[in-house]
């Protein structure tokens, strides 16, 4: 007996805030990083400065994120580690591929 299934057409639309939290998410948990340079909140995308810009193609995305980190440690690794960090989570939660993920260090934290 053959099996045959019926083809569905859906779509599926990821929204810009998914991606901007898993982003805040991701980033966060980075060691080195102290924070956002700046509030993440649900007008994110109408301010004029958000620390999290996100620019969508039809086949991928790219990340633009603004961070502080911690004084002591290593910028280029840090930024490297967030940019691994964004783009495998966001690919992972999402599905959506991540063409770039620009780091912008924004400034230095010393306690």
């Amino acid at each position: 007996m053959e099996v045959v299934k019926d083809k569905v057409n859906s779509r599926l639309k990821i929204s810009d805030d998914v991606i901007i939290t898993v982003t805040r998410l991701a980033t966060l948990e980075v060691r080195g990083v102290a924070g956002l340079a700046g509030e993440v909140n649900v007008f994110s995308k109408i301010k004029n400065n958000p620390p999290i810009r996100i620019t969508r193609t039809d086949e991928s995305v790219s990340v633009d994120v603004k961070i502080k980190v911690v004084g002591t440690e290593k910028v280029r690794r840090i930024a490297g580690k967030v940019q691994k960090s964004v783009s495998e989570k966001i690919r992972t939660i999402t599905g959506i591929p991540v063409s770039q993920v620009n780091v912008i260090i924004s400034g230095a934290v010393f306690d």
